[in-house]
């Protein structure tokens, strides 16, 4: 805790515990968005290093919870199913983790904006951006390539899933465990990839720790907001919550 408290304020610390708590929230609701709204908050007041680290460990524990919440059988269907998916994520994760020090911020938050916000923008506005049953398969090799690569620098490889689930019209309890089982694969192997880049030292990782049980906390609480939402209300909610984290990404990257 000493090194914890050297690195890091206790103002800035509480703020942590009230953002893990939010991004919680959103994740039970919704299912996603967690490293989103973690790294886009913490960039604001924590160092880069610190700010990929606190969410290691809350996205890690909260997609057990998500990825089982209906049983173990139902996740092992799931994952035979987006095996594509799980595949690329499990590869490019290792891989661009060990360029985390050499990619500047703000390219990769806006390199990653900018398309997820025009896809998803293109569907509020109307456009059927739909993914034809025969390039499923290519389109969940690109998706899990792209959300590796970006998921190693960043924390944050959600947003291609997203996308194509959105585009497939994935049902909504699908959804949310599709979420949750290619979420915590990729937590874990953002875990392993960390520990070797040198990334989680004891202070990131008694940070990361702390910011378990607030998120754990919210995400109960958006499980039954979510529980109440129909698929219609689900979806746009998704779309509206991607929509802004683009938005938000666009934001800090230009900052």
């Amino acid at each position: 805790m000493g090194a914890l408290i050297s690195t890091i304020s206790g103002h800035d610390l509480a703020l942590a515990l009230a953002v893990a708590l939010l991004a919680g929230f959103v994740k039970g609701a919704v299912g996603f968005a967690m490293p989103l709204i973690m790294i886009g908050a913490f960039s604001s007041f924590l160092p880069p290093e610190m700010a990929l680290a606190g969410l290691v460990l809350p996205t890690l524990i909260s997609n057990i919870s998500q990825a089982f919440r209906q049983g173990w059988r139902p996740a092992r269907d799931t994952a035979r199913k987006y095996w594509r998916i799980f595949a690329a994520t499990l590869v490019f994760i290792p891989i661009s983790a060990q360029f985390f020090w050499a990619i500047p911020q703000g390219v990769f938050l806006l390199l990653l904006g900018l398309p997820i916000t025009a896809f998803v923008g293109a569907q509020l506005a109307g456009l059927p951006l739909m993914i034809k049953v025969q390039h499923r398969a290519q389109a969940e090799w690109i998706s899990g390539i792209i959300g590796g690569l970006y998921g190693g620098v960043s924390g944050i490889w959600g947003p291609p899933l997203i996308v194509y689930l959105l585009s497939t019209r994935t049902e909504k309890i699908e959804t949310m465990r599709v979420q949750g089982v290619v979420f915590l694969i990729g937590a874990f192997v953002l875990l392993a990839a960390h520990l070797q880049s040198g990334l989680l030292d004891r202070a990131a990782m008694t940070f990361s720790a702390l910011l378990v049980l607030p998120a754990l906390i919210g995400q109960a609480i958006g499980f039954a907001c979510q529980d109440r939402l129909d698929q219609t209300r689900f979806r746009r909610a998704t779309q509206v919550l991607l929509v802004l984290t683009g938005l938000n990404l666009i934001r800090q990257a230009l900052m």
